[in-house]
Order: structure tokens, then C-alpha cells, then sequence
């Protein structure tokens, strides 16, 4: 691939668009607000058995209940056959760095812990309880999870700070029998490079000779840097930026990462800076890719950053709520495209693309562990879908209204857990695919015989038919 020209300056950004962008996510968190007040919560539980008399409760409770318990004891991976445990997750977090609101605590977690689980369940088909826990250390968080897992399939550590969070999932990853996840760290990551990898098919870039720029060595990145080494891109033309600048093995807190966040020390020493020293804007001068997940601010990256990059460069801004810069300025500023976290602006980089279907998978599998090669088997399959219905600069990735995709992606990683040897349950990638149908369709379908029944109410801000 020859050398990409530097790209020129464009004309003056149009405030208006940037500040419509901010109106729209400050009304979008006041309806929160209201809609949140009304219903009172995301979900309920319901009952999965039919119950007609008292006389069931004979059965679903005492004394029939009791013979199934025996049956658990004396052989306790029968859980996942004679309970919901199969299909049930928890979503954990000490609410300790939620959204890009930092550490609020357990309880202002909750209202993400539900979203969460609304989004398992109406994606995935799965069964998930939100657990914000009141902990302080990771080895509190860790011993709190090892309590918790006998009544689980699977956990989902969600909104834990950098570097507790790789601690803590590395524990758990080696200490329980059934796969552990990281949303941040793995969910995030994997979309990320699906969405990277068909904006460089649109731009007609090579993952091993672009330039690439991390802005944030948070939970994220570090993942998406190791998955993108992992797939050939050169780690000396990759470029990691925190809050004291660019990540190299010069740096003069190099001794301290060594103690304290091994995860980032590593990458300084396997990426050296990509060749560069000093700050975010020294990073970018003729790079071709920002993936900034970091600050929650618009002002964070500046147009005349984006304007020193290579001509037409990518620019994922991935910070909720707010990105690192408005979607509208970045383009005005010459990139070629743009991707946030949200999805209320074209091409949606989060990780709700990715969990629902990778549970979906995993459970049905019933896998014991996650390894990076799930993670990126899901990543390829989110980017080939996406590509058979067309790659635009606004369509980089499939929406989650293209539920299509997601049975698709739980096919493929249940199918790589069987090949690399850590499913419970082997089947076909036909097989995998017509059961991950059957279960994620279930939701929607249960949602509208609610909502036409009148159980589910009708948004109380919107016009009635």
C-alpha cells in the first residue's frame, strides 16, 4: 500500500451540528429519567412452568423438589440440566468505574446492571441478575464471585476500574469451571476490531502497515491492542496515549507500572511508543486510525488533531456517555469515518454487539472459559455479517435491530470452544445455529404477548395508536 497523504485542512465545523449533537444527549438522559421513575425498574421474573393449582406446587417446591435436589448431589454438574442455572448469568460490579461516570458506587450501578440485563436477555436470550456488591479489594471482589458461582452458568464482570478489573478476571478465568467475561475489557474489545477492521476495507487500508493510535490504557484498550497484535498489526506502529502522554519504555513511571498495572508495563515494552514520545497530539501527526476510550468529554480530542492525521483516517471516539469528540466535528475535520459507543449516531462500536451473542454461545456450549480466540471468533463473524449487507462509511457494523446477525455470532463461538476443546456439549455449527435461533427469538416473542395483553405498559411519552 503506498504512502497515504497528510490530510488537508476542510472548512470551518459547523457548531450547530456539534451542539445538536449535545442537546440530543442531555434530552436523551432526561427521558431516562422520567421512564425510569414510571416503570419502577427494566424487568421482573417470571415464571417458566405452567402453575394451574396448589397441587403443582407439590411439584415445584415440597416434596417433589427434594428428589431433584438429590439427584444434584450426588452428581452437581446435573445443575445445568435439572435448573435454570444453564441459561442464567451474573452481572457483577463494584461499581467502581461505570459508564464514564467513574466510581459512583453499587447502588448508582444498579440502573446500568439492569440495562445490562435487559439487553442479555432481549439479544441473547439469557438469563441474567444484576449484582452490584459492596467490596473494596479485588481479592474481596474475587472471593465474593467464588461464593456466588454455584448458582450461575456464567459470570459477566461489568464496570470494575483499571487495573482491579484484569486482576480480577484472571483470578476467576483460573479458579471457576465455567467462563467469566469482562464487558469492558473483552466485549468492548471485540467490537472494536470488527468495526476496524471493515473501516479499513472501506479505506483500503492493511491492518500490518497502518499507524494506529490508542487514546486511554484502560480496560479497552489494552485488550484491543492485544487482539490487534494478535492479528498482524506491527506493535512498533501502535501508539498508546494515557493521562501522562505516550506510552513508551522511557517513561519515568516505567518502574512503577511494573508494580502496580503489569498489564500496561508490558504493552510499553512490546510497543515502545509506535516510535513516538510526548502527547495525544504528537501521537497523531500522520496516523491512520484513532481508537480513542477514554475521557467522556468532546473537547478531548481536538479538529486539529484529526487534521494532522493521514487523509481520510478512521476515528472510533468510544467514551459513554459523551465521546472524546462529537461525531459531526471529527467529519468536518477531515475523517473519513467516525464511530462512537452510542446508538444514536451511525456505527454503534459497543459491546452490546458482542456479549449477548458470545453468552448465547457459551452457555449452549457450556463452556469452561473464555480464551481470546472465542473473542476474536466473534469479532470476525460481527465484521463479515455487517459486510454482506454492504459496508458504508455509515455502516461499519451491524445494528442491534440486525438481529439476524446474532445467532451467527453464538454459532461461531460455540463451534470455536468445540474446536478448541472447552465445550461440555458438542454439537454441529448447524446444530449451535438453529438452537441459538430458537432461544433468542423467545424474548421478543414473550415481550409482545405481554405488551398486547396490556402486562407491559406503552412509553407514557409517546403518542398512543
Amino acid at each position: 500500500m503506498g504512502d497515504v497523504a497528510r490530510s488537508s485542512p476542510p472548512d470551518a465545523v459547523d457548531p450547530s451540528s456539534a451542539e445538536a449533537e449535545a442537546n440530543q444527549t442531555v434530552e436523551l438522559g432526561r427521558r431516562a429519567v422520567r421512564l425510569a421513575r414510571f416503570y419502577h425498574g427494566k424487568f421482573e421474573t417470571v415464571p417458566s412452568v405452567p402453575v394451574r393449582s396448589l397441587e403443582d406446587f407439590a411439584v415445584w417446591y415440597t416434596p417433589g423438589i427434594a428428589a431433584v435436589s438429590e439427584e444434584i448431589r450426588q452428581e452437581p454438574e446435573l445443575s445445568f440440566e435439572l435448573t435454570g442455572r444453564w441459561n442464567t448469568i451474573a452481572i457483577v460490579t463494584d461499581g467502581s468505574r461505570v459508564l464514564g461516570l467513574g466510581d459512583i458506587g453499587p447502588e448508582a450501578a444498579m440502573p446500568v446492571m439492569e440495562g445490562k440485563a435487559l439487553l442479555f436477555r432481549t439479544l441473547g436470550g439469557v438469563n441474567a441478575v444484576p449484582l452490584p456488591v459492596a467490596v473494596g479489594s479485588a481479592e474481596e471482589l474475587v472471593e465474593t464471585v467464588m461464593r456466588l458461582a454455584p448458582a450461575f452458568g456464567g459470570i459477566n464482570l461489568e464496570d470494575i476500574a483499571s487495573p482491579k478489573c484484569f486482576h480480577v478476571l484472571e483470578e476467576l478465568a483460573r479458579r471457576l469451571p465455567i467462563p467469566v467475561w469482562h464487558d469492558d475489557q473483552l466485549g468492548t474489545a471485540a467490537a472494536t476490531v470488527a468495526g476496524l477492521l471493515n473501516a479499513l476495507t472501506l479505506t483500503d487500508r492493511a491492518l500490518g502497515e497502518v499507524r494506529t493510535v490508542l487514546l486511554g490504557a484502560g480496560a479497552a484498550n489494552l485488550v484491543t491492542a492485544r487482539l490487534l497484535v494478535t492479528l498482524g498489526h506491527d506493535p512498533h506502529r501502535l501508539t498508546v496515549v494515557d493521562h501522562k502522554g505516550i506510552l513508551d519504555a522511557d517513561r519515568e513511571d516505567l518502574d512503577e507500572l511494573m508494580l502496580r498495572n503489569r498489564w500496561k508495563y508490558k504493552l510499553a515494552l512490546q510497543t515502545l511508543g509506535g516510535g513516538r514520545r510526548g502527547s495525544l497530539s504528537d501521537a497523531l501527526v500522520d496516523a491512520d486510525v484513532l481508537i480513542a476510550a477514554s475521557t467522556p468529554d468532546p473537547n478531548t480530542v481536538k479538529p486539529e488533531m484529526v487534521r494532522s492525521m493521514r487523509a481520510r483516517p478512521i476515528v472510533f471516539a468510544l467514551a459513554n456517555p459523551v465521546p472524546e469528540i462529537w461525531p459531526a466535528t471529527a467529519r468536518e475535520a477531515g475523517a473519513a469515518i467516525v464511530a462512537t459507543g452510542r446508538g444514536d449516531f451511525p456505527n454503534q462500536v459497543n459491546n452490546s454487539l458482542v456479549f449477548p451473542a458470545v453468552f448465547r454461545g457459551v452457555l449452549d456450549a457450556r463452556a469452561s472459559r473464555i480464551p481470546d480466540e472465542i473473542v476474536l471468533a466473534a469479532a470476525k463473524e460481527l465484521a463479515r455479517h455487517a459486510a454482506e449487507r454492504g459496508l458504508t462509511p455509515e455502516h461499519i457494523l451491524p445494528t442491534m435491530e440486525e438481529r439476524e446477525v446474532f445467532p451467527f455470532v453464538a454459532a461461531a463461538v460455540a463451534t470455536e470452544a468445540v474446536r478448541l476443546g472447552i465445550a461440555r456439549r458438542k454439537f454441529s455449527r448447524e446444530e449451535f445455529l438453529a438452537q441459538a435461533r430458537e432461544r433468542m427469538s423467545r424474548p421478543a416473542a414473550l415481550s409482545k404477548a405481554l405488551t398486547d395483553a396490556g402486562l407491559i405498559h406503552p412509553m407514557p411519552d409517546e403518542p398512543r395508536e
